[in-house]
C-alpha cells in the first residue's frame, strides 16, 4: 500500500511540473510573438455621407412615416392626434 501511495505521489508531482512546463514556455512564446509581431488596429472605416440633399429627405420622411406608424400602433392613437418635428440619434 505505502509503494503505490509514493508512486501516486511521484506520478503526480512530475505531470504537475510537466503541465507548468509547458505553461511557462507557452507563456513566453506568446510574449515573443507579441514583441515580433505588434497588433495593428484597422483603420477605421468613414461612412459615406448621401450625395444630394434631396435623398436625405427622402430618407427621413420614410424614417418619420415608420416611426409615426408604430406609435400610433403602439399607442392606439390616430396619426392627426401626434406630430413629430426632430429626430435625432442617440
Amino acid at each position: 500500500m505505502e509503494a503505490s501511495f509514493l508512486e501516486a505521489v511521484k506520478v503526480s508531482l512530475l505531470s504537475i511540473t510537466v503541465i507548468f512546463t509547458v505553461l511557462i514556455i507557452l507563456i513566453f512564446t506568446i510574449k515573443l510573438l507579441v514583441k515580433m509581431i505588434p497588433y495593428v488596429a484597422p483603420p477605421a472605416k468613414v461612412p459615406h455621407q448621401q450625395s444630394t440633399a434631396q435623398s436625405s429627405i427622402g430618407s427621413q420622411d420614410e424614417h418619420i412615416a415608420a416611426i409615426s406608424s408604430t406609435l400610433t400602433m403602439h399607442l392606439g392613437k390616430s396619426p392627426d392626434e401626434f406630430r413629430i418635428v426632430n429626430i435625432s440619434k442617440l
